[in-house]
């Protein structure tokens, strides 16, 4: 099997080489990424083709495929909706177009639980639950609106089979510095984000979140090429996080809010200014995405997580508190530099896509 895998120098892009990279049933993987690694990862069957995945031909890429699995996605520069949408709207487009072209049978593609309508976070919704999104929210946004292209390119090309992802937050040591980066912002002191220094933790009802590392990510992904699933599948590990589960691992004292909205406020606030990366709907999914069922990739793909959320979750700080990051260009560590005053109050917004 040959599998083109967009987006290979990202978070999850890593965890998918690596999984691949065991499996004797893949002879070659091309990795596609906007810039390739200058060193030698330590991979046999892999070959780094540099290409942006909105402006370059794909086709030689693609060539001989039998699988393509797309990744290829950019979080900043989040105060730009246009460059946002071409890299992720229009970049998976074309990179769908391109496989299908080169004669490719199965199409497995990264969406997320951001595709999902608001809903509950005191019991868990299967792959049915409605896929609106959460408005406002480009990265949302975004993602059904890949979803709703695939809803039209499964009418139109049946015998391609199509996998949907839907990835609770994907974590894992290596992408540390590159996640605080995209999301926090390098304004947040590395040493005070130990998971043992986080005395004070909030609860609310709605302060529920799941999360999935990357190597089960990347394992997941790799069942999928081989199942013959078609439609959504949702990965998450157990248990759900929130400050009670957090407590009883990593210690701290629970917190009750009567209200979530100040949480909000200060996002808004924060990246207003120009101080916190991520947008504000960050903090809108994590409060409205619904919990998720995983009992389709454990029954249909025979999928069984090695990390709990919380290992995912408590590595990853870390990861923050150590400045962890890997090899690629996406998670160096030393990629985004120190914070200046001039990103703060000019260009904070202005960086590169997240995987591809």
């Amino acid at each position: 099997m040959r599998v083109v895998v967009t987006g290979a120098s990202g978070n999850i892009g890593t965890g998918v080489l690596a999984a691949l990279e065991g499996d004797d049933a893949v002879e070659e993987v091309v990795a596609v990424a906007r810039r390739a690694p200058r060193g030698d990862l330590g991979h046999r069957k892999v070959r780094w083709v540099a290409a942006d995945v909105a402006r370059d031909d794909l086709g030689p890429a693609c060539a001989g495929a039998d699988a393509l699995v797309h990744l290829a996605w950019a979080l900043n520069p989040s105060r730009d909706r246009a460059v946002l949408r071409r890299i992720n709207v229009d970049g998976s487009r074309r990179a769908f177009a391109a496989a299908i072209a080169a004669g490719a049978s199965t199409l497995v593609h990264a969406s997320s639980i951001g595709a999902y309508t608001a809903g509950p976070k005191d019991r868990l919704v299967d792959e049915s639950w409605p896929t609106d999104g959460i408005p406002g929210f480009s990265y949302s946004e975004d993602k059904v609106a890949v979803e709703r292209h695939l809803d039209a390119l499964e009418a139109t090309h049946p015998a391609v089979r199509v996998v949907r992802m839907r990835p609770a937050l994907v974590l894992k040591r290596g992408a540390a510095q590159h996640l605080r980066r995209e999301l926090a912002g390098a304004w947040v002191p590395s040493r005070l984000l130990h998971p043992a220094r986080l005395p004070l933790l909030p609860s609310h009802p709605r302060l529920r979140t799941q999360i999935c590392h990357t190597e089960d990510a990347g394992e997941a992904f790799r069942l999928a090429l081989h199942a013959g699933v078609r439609g959504p599948i949702n990965l998450a590990a157990d248990p759900v996080v929130d400050a009670r589960s957090y407590a009883e691992r990593c210690g701290g004292r629970v917190v009750r809010l009567p209200s979530v909205a100040p949480i909000r406020t200060l996002h808004r606030l924060g990246h207003k200014v120009r101080i916190v990366t991520g947008e504000p709907g960050w903090t809108d999914e994590l409060l409205g995405s619904p919990l998720i069922d995983t009992t389709r990739a454990r029954h249909e793909l025979g999928w069984a997580p090695r990390h709990s959320s919380l290992d995912a979750l408590v590595e990853t700080l870390h990861g923050v508190h150590d400045s962890a990051g890997e090899p690629t260009p996406p998670l160096d560590p030393r990629a985004g530099g120190p914070l200046r005053v001039r990103e703060l109050f000019g260009s904070a917004g202005a960086r590169g896509p997240l995987s591809s």
